[in-house]
């Protein structure tokens, strides 16, 4: 066995019979050494974490708002942030100014 490699013992819940029927090959230290991490091998299948990128990001701002109108947008529920930027941006294309 080659240095720096750990020795495992077998589960009592495993027999031998059990060990015997696996059908895998025993890893070689050749086999291990053509062995590349998934990222190298195959980057096709590694999937990045996290939202995907919107094509028009939302800018993160501090915004005062009196306490009825943030009352009212929460009691809504989940999502309140984004029905509020919905009504804003309803406005905006009603083009109302006062």
């Amino acid at each position: 066995m080659a240095e720096g490699r750990k020795r495992t013992t077998k589960p009592a819940h495993i027999s031998q019979a059990d060990w015997d029927a696996v059908d895998s090959p025993p890893l070689s230290d050749e086999f291990l050494a053509k062995m590349r991490p998934v990222k190298e091998a195959a980057p096709e299948l590694i999937r990045k974490r996290g939202r995907p990128k919107s094509d028009a990001p939302k800018e993160a701002i501090k915004l005062r708002l009196s306490q009825d109108v943030l009352a009212y947008f929460r009691s809504t529920g989940p999502g309140w942030q984004t029905r509020i930027d919905e009504t804003l941006r309803k406005v905006v294309k009603g083009g109302k100014r006062q």
